[in-house]
């Protein structure tokens, strides 16, 4: 883990495609979590290759995903995969600190925030989630389709309040999609 190596948002995707494709394929994850890599990481810092905004459900877990270990990514986790300020701050510290290029939203099947959205009227703090949620998804029922768009959103939240649209921009901001029935990502373009 070299701070200073940074790799291009297109080669951090091809690795992140690879690692889900090692994952849906093994039975162990086999990132590297030795002794050795957790004191280096604590010497010279952390050095990850993209930015990973996932729900925080437990069935979700990115970096076993991408069979990605101790630095290699950026991960916040927040139900729903909504973005705010505190999420928009760790992307921005991530993306200028820390020199990462990829940004990837990353909702899933089966999500209990979207489900809540369209089938419940919650309370409480968790109504501030759904109420993200229902912005993004409308009227949809269909639970993958609103999955999708909730995703879509969040990208596009990324992208205006990080002025990072367009093709002159080093950043990018992209969606994906985690199957749990199998455990493919598939990427939303």
């Amino acid at each position: 883990m070299n701070k200073n190596i940074k790799i291009s948002a297109n080669d951090a995707l091809e690795k992140l495609k690879a690692g889900n494709e090692e994952y849906i394929n093994s039975q162990l994850n086999t990132a590297d979590i030795s002794s050795a890599v957790r004191e280096k990481a604590c010497k010279e810092g952390q050095a990850p290759y993209a930015v990973i905004i996932s729900c925080s459900d437990s069935r979700v877990i990115p970096e076993n995903i991408f069979m990605a270990g101790i630095g290699e990514l950026f991960v916040i986790r927040v139900a729903g995969n909504v973005i705010g300020n505190h999420q928009l701050g760790s992307i921005e510290y991530a993306a200028s600190h820390l020199g990462c290029k990829l940004i990837v939203v990353l909702g899933h099947t089966h999500c209990g925030a979207v489900d809540a959205a369209i089938n419940h009227e919650p309370e409480g703090y968790i109504k501030l989630t759904t109420d993200e949620i229902r912005l993004a998804i409308g009227d949809e029922t269909d639970d993958y389709r609103a999955c999708c768009l909730n995703v879509n959103r969040s990208v596009s939240v990324i992208e205006e309040s990080l002025d990072i649209k367009g093709e002159e921009h080093e950043l990018k901001a992209l969606g994906a999609v985690y199957h749990l029935e199998d455990g493919r990502v598939e990427f939303l373009y």
